[in-house]
């Protein structure tokens, strides 16, 4: 790994040789000899590995999609062949090595074992699929560390933080990533595995007690979590920086969220965004500031970005709209190489020098669409047109006269070959006009979606709280698909 604060200053066209000098050295070195989905792809389709010399000739790779990872019925272990490891007869050569020097041949096994052998995992939430692990090295877990530093090197967060990370605890990079951050940046952390864990209560009596600056949280929760401290009169004054991870967070909802933490007491508190996924194994920091968005901070020494069309996968130019393609550099365990994320950036990817902080690291738009991962649906009233479920949620997420909201689909009569019906069940602020709040979220819905409710149900806070699963699940439910298989 580069030094970050070098790095940081680093004008991009040497952070470009950096990355094809990197990048030569991984796909030679490490993916044609140990990964055998990789090696075996290369040498079915006779692509010589050296033909690669920068990241322009990624081209010569095919896309890797998420069904091309995940564990099936019929092949569980499919994961196990984006592990980087040496095979039996290279795994053999060192063995006989180790064998003729009691200190060299020590040297080199730990090497490999701390290079290659797998000690830490994480898991996709699985919504389509079955969950799907991702291993990490003892080598990749520096990694984690240090990227998750980075994260808060961005943020502006220094070892005088106090720090409550309110993440489920679980084996997901949400919660592990802050674990390793904190561990790295030498702060007060108190890793509480959220509401799940310790109980909404005693959370919020952690916050009374601990008076972190900093707190980390899924953005659904935190707004929960805020609504009801502000019903209980807490005093959280002392926070001035809080992070999410693990959902998109609409401009509207950061607004919600400001003012909450000013009826507790805390003004000017500044709601950052991260953007990470499992497949990538680290998770990168918004630009912070308070109005503004300047794009995620991404670490071009640990991956490299394409930003491509997303039909025809062809390559877009700089700041252009398009599809995030990830490919892993220099990582071991779990990796992949264009990776399709799914994930469409409005704005896409800039090289310049940020105007906000100086770095001159890339930078990946804030402003990221994440493409449905349920089965595509059709109703008559909207004649198969193909629906992004995604739009759901800055609409309801950020409407000031909706406290909670889920939408159910359901096949009429529970007959999986009649007619698709969604339902959108919302807890209204007290002293709303639910009549015409009804009408204003259909019509908007209509517009935003193409979709027409089949039906709007009004539940109580505590009802919706319980149907979310705020506090006994992962993520909250948002999107419930009802509909038999």
């Amino acid at each position: 790994m580069e030094n970050w604060e070098k790095l940081c200053k680093m004008p991009y066209k040497q952070i470009k040789e950096m990355q094809d000098r990197k990048l030569r050295a991984f796909i030679g070195n490490q993916i044609y000899l140990y990964s055998p989905r990789y090696s075996a792809l290369m040498k079915e389709r006779k692509i010589d590995p050296f033909k690669i010399k920068g990241i322009e000739d990624l081209k010569y790779l095919p896309f890797t999609y998420k069904w091309d990872i995940a564990p099936t019925d019929e092949e569980p272990q499919k994961h196990k062949d984006f592990i980087i490891r040496p095979d039996e007869e290279v795994t053999e050569k060192y063995g006989h090595l180790a064998k003729m020097s009691m200190t060299g041949g020590k040297a080199m096994v730990e090497e490999r074992v701390y290079d290659f052998k797998p000690v830490h995992m994480h898991f996709t939430t699985g919504r389509t699929a079955m969950p799907t692990p991702f291993v990490y090295s003892k080598r990749d877990l520096e990694n984690l560390r240090e990227s998750g530093y980075r994260l808060l090197n961005v943020f502006g967060v220094t070892p005088d933080d106090v720090t409550i990370n309110c993440f489920p605890f679980a084996p997901h990079l949400a919660f592990w990533q802050t674990y390793f951050a904190g561990d790295k940046m030498n702060m007060p952390v108190y890793h509480s595995g959220g509401g799940k864990i310790v109980g909404t209560r005693s959370l919020m009596d952690a916050f009374e007690y601990l008076r972190p600056t900093v707190a980390v949280f899924i953005p659904g929760y935190c707004y929960y979590f805020l609504r009801e401290a502000v019903k209980q009169g807490r005093d959280f004054s002392s926070v001035k920086k809080i992070f999410f991870g693990g959902e998109r967070v609409p401009p509207g909802l950061k607004e919600k969220i400001k003012e909450l933490f000013t009826e507790l007491g805390a003004s000017d508190v500044m709601v950052l965004a991260t953007y990470g996924m499992t497949e990538a194994k680290v998770a990168w920091g918004e630009c912070p500031s308070h109005n503004e968005y300047f794009g995620y901070h991404i670490y071009p020494d640990m991956e490299v970005f394409e930003i491509v069309d997303p039909e025809s996968g062809e390559p877009v130019g700089e700041g252009e709209d398009g599809e995030i393609v990830y490919t892993a550099l220099d990582w071991r365990g779990t990796c992949v190489l264009r990776y399709r994320t799914g994930d469409v950036a409005k704005g896409g990817i800039l090289f310049e020098p940020c105007p906000n902080c100086g770095r001159t690291v890339p930078r990946i738009s804030s402003n990221i669409q994440r493409k449905s991962e349920f089965k595509e649906f059709s109703m008559t009233k909207v004649k198969g047109t193909l629906v992004n479920l995604n739009n759901f949620f800055p609409l309801l997420m950020s409407h000031p006269e909706v406290e909670e909201w889920q939408v159910e689909m359901k096949k009429r009569n529970d007959d999986p070959f009649d007619l698709d019906e969604i339902y959108l069940y919302v807890a209204a602020k007290q002293g709303v006009d639910q009549e015409k709040l009804a009408a204003d979220l259909k019509q908007k819905i209509l517009r935003d979606t193409e979709v027409s409710l089949t039906g709007l149900v009004f539940r109580t806070v505590p009802e919706l709280v319980k149907q979310l699963g705020m506090e006994t699940e992962l993520k909250e439910k948002r999107i419930v698909d009802n509909r038999p298989k």
